[in-house]
């Protein structure tokens, strides 16, 4: 009956930063920037990996949906955040905000569990290669990917039906760009501590989970490298590297951000900005520059081009 007399927040607003103006200037050149390499270092991958029939391989085939994952998750909270700092209306709906919440951890979900299969596939490759083909065709990757989007969609789900049981009445800053659930529910007027508990077990214990996953994996690639030492391992190998590269810059953050209760350190705000922002930058940069397939490929598509 007590939360009855509640008012209930109808809006939240979304600090950013830094108030200072110069901070604000720098923010929004550097996101800005950002969202320029994602989009199109992303979307050349795409175009790449589906107008060169060399690029047929399950591990392009991931590749491909790993750059479209990375387009929507950085999509959902940029351009918000750039057109609040030009307009200088800082405020979201309350509506807006759960919706930001459940495609934000929908997309992040989707690409750790796309990790996870993508480092089963280089296991596959390199560990099994004279059953990869069987095990990789293409109606496993198609049930991979699907179930990818399936368990990100569940997972989002139940993050989002958690937040929206809570009372929201008394203040609506939230000291960052973009809702998400730590900053979120410090502001729920009623006792959180068992829903961080459990949202911390959500979100946490399936980064920490996907984590120790590919761990295992790249640890048993290193192993079967070292008991054979061939050109064909080795460039395998290089690959992994770059796979390595892209899971720690958005699992160590993710897993240091959820795998605890929502009463986080201060430097949380900016540590949110390698998984929202870095990791889907680098994951360009990182899959191509460490492919010589890609790179010839995309300089057959440029010739293309050009013609």
């Amino acid at each position: 009956m007590a939360q009855e007399n509640f008012s209930q927040v109808t809006e939240f607003i979304l600090l950013g930063f830094s108030d200072t103006q110069e901070l604000q200037l720098l923010f929004f050149v550097l996101f800005l920037l950002a969202y320029a390499i994602v989009l199109l270092g992303n979307l050349l991958i795409i175009v790449t990996v589906r107008t060169d029939p060399k690029l047929s391989s399950p591990m392009y085939f991931l590749l491909c949906n790993l750059s479209f994952i990375d387009i929507c998750y950085t999509s959902v909270t940029i351009p918000r955040a750039l057109v609040a700092r030009l307009s200088g209306h800082r405020a979201i709906a309350f509506e807006g905000c759960m919706a930001q919440l459940f495609f934000l951890h929908f997309m992040g979900s989707s690409e750790m569990f796309l990790l996870t299969v993508m480092a089963f596939d280089r296991y596959t490759a390199i560990c099994r290669p004279l059953h990869y083909t069987a095990i990789m065709a293409q109606g496993a990757c198609w049930a991979l990917v699907t179930a990818c989007w399936v368990g990100g969609f569940i997972h989002s789900i139940v993050q989002t039906v958690l937040m929206l049981q809570l009372p929201f009445c008394g203040p609506n800053t939230i000291h960052s760009y973009f809702c998400d659930v730590p900053p979120v529910i410090r502001l729920a007027c009623a006792d959180t501590i068992l829903t961080e508990w459990l949202m911390a077990s959500n979100s946490g214990l399936i980064s920490l989970g996907c984590f120790l996953v590919l761990v295992a994996s790249y640890a048993l690639i290193l192993a079967k490298v070292r008991a054979h030492l061939s050109q064909g391992h080795w460039k395998a190998l290089s690959t992994c590297a770059s796979h390595v590269m892209a899971v720690t810059l958005l699992f160590m953050p993710c897993i240091f951000t959820y795998l605890r209760p929502a009463g986080t350190l201060p430097a949380s705000k900016y540590v949110c900005v390698i998984y929202t922002i870095f990791s889907p930058m680098m994951n360009p940069l990182i899959y191509t520059l460490r492919s010589s397939e890609m790179k010839e490929s995309m300089w057959r598509l440029w010739k293309r081009c050009r013609a």
